[in-house]
């Protein structure tokens, strides 16, 4: 079974839309949740990152990781198990 990768971005953040276009890229799918727009995400993003509002940050079964500045590398480690080879 496919891992769910949940990423929690916004839409003016150029980290996020590099970030995404990295999953995009890897054939990784993903479920976009904006947290402009969500009361509720942002306050999870709050909890996971110590309280600071980072973005984009991203669960992975259950596993949370911010990556801001965005890091390709980072960001591949996280998702290796992911990743099309």
């Amino acid at each position: 079974m496919m891992a769910t990768v949940k990423a929690y971005v916004t839409d003016w953040c150029p980290d996020c839309r590099k970030a995404l276009r990295f999953l995009d890229q890897h054939g990784i799918t993903h479920e976009d949740i904006n947290v402009d727009e969500s009361e509720e995400a942002e306050a999870l993003v709050l909890r996971v990152n110590d309280g600071r509002r980072v973005v984009p940050t991203f669960e992975v079964d259950g596993r949370f990781f911010a990556c801001s500045p965005y890091n390709k590398e980072l960001l591949a480690a996280e998702v290796k198990e992911l990743l099309k080879s």
